[in-house]
């Protein structure tokens, strides 16, 4: 059987892109490779959010080089945003050796290429019999031909991500989504739930709603209560343990959906909102839609509706014209709000973005880092006193795999948990006891499996070589 390799940075909608685009190869008798010299189709699914982001796209893509020249029937594919909604000349003009420019969301381009490469015979036949095996997983009351992200080969994962709205029609004065991926499109209701019944029959268990701007879904279509509508209908869906959305945008986030998050059992008290600045000049400048005393009261009303809730933030700091006093003031609102996760990230001008062409970036990149090591320190600190607040508590972790031979999973509040156990537990809901917790992850115990001598417990945790550092997938997007 061929095989594939698939490549992967930025947001989650790039990880569920790639998802897509993963199945689609398996349709046409594909199988996953991890190893680049085994694949005969490698695709590289891109972002630009950051310069970091594109500067590490254009090196990979220049490694391959030698990789597609030394076998004609090798097929590289580029995709994403570094292709955006439409592959400009000089993308193409740069990088001759790639076969195919696929736009962010759409596996199309290259599923046709690949086609039109096949015996006609022996497509026909392949595809029906992959078919078969994607059919199995569908629901006769929803009868829609395609429905993307079902996975058809290997273990399905225990949380999976899919998005309901693609593109982005806000327009933030340093977001590139806009121009990259399109304007606010929002999937059909019943093709969503088909394809989480789809995801559910193979094994998953949580799913997370995607969307540039979630809380928007439906609102292309003048349904402004669409997301809350369509957490009613994936709670209905029989098997699915877990449900969670982002990113949310503090303009969107209704009393409605929050009381709805309160309300249903399966969705995870753990919330996105980004507040990007606490300066309300910088936020003007953003073009965010809001002051830092509405961010102040959303949070407010969010932990009122919601008591255990988890928010998350995206900070950028650096962004132009932003003073040392400026950048104290998002340093205090953090310090006040207390908020359990800030993903944090240092403003990049993006080409084409009006922060590029009307304003001058004229933070310098020490400044930035200055400020931006200040925040991660403020939040290790910050995060650390929160968990600790979980030791000797009993949490609820839905386990998804194993990591450096601990069990890893997560609680309702998105918390990462690891604890040792011999049985199989991988997708299962289990109580686990806390005996250790640091700023990043804890660790416990099994409660089914009684008291342990929490010296031994926490002297292995501390020897263990888990993450220290936090994960900043921050993007100037959200």
């Amino acid at each position: 059987m061929k095989k594939y390799h698939i490549w992967t940075i930025g947001c989650q909608m790039n990880v569920a892109d790639s998802t897509h685009v993963g199945a689609e190869l398996e349709k046409l008798g594909y199988e996953p490779t991890a190893d680049i010299d085994e694949a005969e189709v490698v695709v590289l699914n891109t972002c630009v959010v950051r310069q970091s982001a594109e500067d590490k796209a254009a090196g990979k893509l220049g490694s391959l080089k030698p990789w597609r020249k030394q076998n004609p029937d090798r097929t590289l594919a580029l995709m994403g945003c570094m292709v955006g909604v439409k592959p400009s000349p000089a993308l193409v003009n740069a990088f001759p050796w790639v076969d195919v420019f696929m736009a962010p969301s759409e596996a199309s381009p290259l599923v046709d290429y690949i086609r039109n490469q096949m015996i006609e015979g022996e497509l026909a036949a392949l595809e029906q019999q992959q078919l078969q095996r994607r059919y199995q997983f569908q629901d006769d009351a929803y009868p829609i031909a395609s429905v993307k992200h079902l996975a058809l080969l290997g273990d399905a994962p225990v949380a999976a991500h899919v998005p309901v709205v693609y593109g982005c029609s806000h327009a933030c004065t340093f977001c590139i989504i806009p121009f990259r991926r399109g304007i606010e499109r929002s999937r059909p209701q019943v093709e969503i739930i088909q394809e989480i019944r789809g995801l559910v029959a193979q094994g998953v268990k949580e799913v997370t709603l995607l969307g540039q701007i979630v809380d928007r879904y439906g609102y292309d279509h003048g349904d402004n209560h669409g997301l809350t509508g369509l957490l009613r209908e994936v709670h209905e869906v029989a098997g699915l343990e877990r449900i969670r959305f982002l990113t949310s945008h503090p303009n969107y986030m209704t009393d409605e959906l929050l009381e709805t998050v309160a309300a249903l059992p399966k969705l995870m008290p753990h919330i996105e909102a980004p507040i990007q600045a606490g300066d309300n000049e910088v936020l003007t400048r953003m073009k965010r839609g809001y002051t830092a005393k509405d961010y102040r009261q959303l949070v407010a009303r969010i932990r009122r509706i919601i008591p255990d809730v988890a928010i998350h933030t995206d900070i950028i700091v650096g962004f132009p014209g932003e003073s040392d006093e400026q950048f104290q003031q998002t340093y205090d609102i953090l310090e006040e709000l207390r908020l359990d996760k800030a993903h944090l990230a240092r403003y990049s001008p993006r080409p084409g973005t009006v922060s590029d062409r009307r304003m001058i970036d004229d933070v310098p990149d020490e400044e930035k880092r200055r400020r931006h090591q200040l925040l991660e320190e403020q939040h290790e600190r910050i995060s650390a006193e929160i968990n600790r607040r979980w030791q000797d508590k009993t949490v609820q972790v839905l386990v998804e795999d194993r990591h450096k031979g601990k069990w890893r999973g997560r609680t309702p509040q998105n918390r990462l948990v690891f604890f040792s156990d011999e049985r199989d537990l991988r997708g299962q809901l289990l109580d686990v006891r806390i005996t250790w917790t640091g700023p990043w992850s804890m660790q416990g115990v099994p409660a089914d499996r009684g008291q342990v001598d929490e010296t031994i417990a926490n002297r292995l945790s501390a020897q263990e070589n888990l993450p220290t550092t936090v994960s900043l997938i921050a993007e100037n997007s959200m």
